[in-house]
């Protein structure tokens, strides 16, 4: 991957020196949710930011419903693409912000995010150093009934064994993707991830002790979090974190419990 894919666009930045932010959408039939997705982020009390959506085209409603939102959008698209990351990096090439920030389709915004995010970063003695910003994330239910909080500050040596911070609502400073390209589209699941580990130890970050979004539980198929599990291993061979021998028989041994669990009818084992 080369290390310019991220092009550099006229920076949003207003004359009273407020960083500009792009907050991205990727969505493929959303069409119950995409509306509140949106809402959340066009209401948000920090107004020097842009929105982008990428629509994998879908097939259902979800296009109509952003047509009916377009004049708050920078940019909007609707085509067939390879998955998430590719079309987060669609969206990064349309990018001007400082800042940029992912939200599902079918999550939302607090609508002091933005806000949030920024103050935090201006009271940083490091802000100019800062490349990764996370917070508390509310997990909810299908209809935004409370799950739990999740969400840890960042540490290299927690972060090399799994991921342990959330990419939803997490600013990601504009150099990360100078420095280390953009997603690689082969991850379906675990590209934030991938993306993250390149910098190992040296990535500069911060946290906000509070909730700044809400993330519906999507309850991953046993498929799925397998799938998950052998990307992260992938991930980690890609990056040296990993040896490729210890890696692969880590994934032999998930295969191997998946099929066990299969056998079982997936009951817990």
């Amino acid at each position: 991957m080369k290390r310019n894919d991220y092009k550099i666009s006229n920076s949003l930045s207003d004359h009273n020196g407020h960083p500009a932010v792009t907050v991205i959408t990727a969505v493929y039939n959303a069409e119950n949710y995409i509306a509140e997705c949106i809402l959340s982020v066009i209401n948000q009390s920090y107004h020097n930011f842009e929105y982008i959506i990428i629509d994998g085209g879908s097939t259902d409603n979800t296009v109509n419903i952003i047509k009916q939102y377009e004049k708050h959008l920078a940019y909007w698209i609707s085509e067939p693409d390879k998955g998430v990351y590719d079309a987060w990096n669609k969206a990064l090439m349309k990018s001007k912000g400082e800042w940029i920030t992912f939200v599902g389709a079918d999550d939302q915004l607090h609508l002091d995010a933005l806000h949030l995010y920024m103050e935090h970063i201006n009271a940083h003695p490091l802000k100019d150093k800062l490349e990764f910003i996370s917070s508390f994330i509310e997990l909810v239910n299908e209809d935004l009934s409370p799950i739990r909080t999740v969400g840890a500050a960042w540490k290299w040596q927690d972060f090399k064994r799994e991921m342990t911070t959330w990419h939803l609502g997490a600013f990601h400073s504009k150099n990360l993707f100078i420095k280390y390209g953009n997603f690689d589209t082969s991850y379906k699941i675990s590209g934030d991830y991938e993306f993250l580990l390149r910098a190992k130890d040296q990535l500069n970050t911060s946290f906000i002790e509070q909730p700044t979004a809400k993330m519906r539980s999507c309850g991953m198929s046993n498929v799925m979090l397998f799938k998950a599990s052998e990307e992260t291993y992938k991930a980690k061979i890609k990056n040296k974190v990993l040896s490729n021998v210890k890696g692969q028989a880590l994934i032999l041994i998930d295969k191997f419990r998946l099929l066990v669990r299969k056998s079982f009818g997936w009951k817990r084992f």
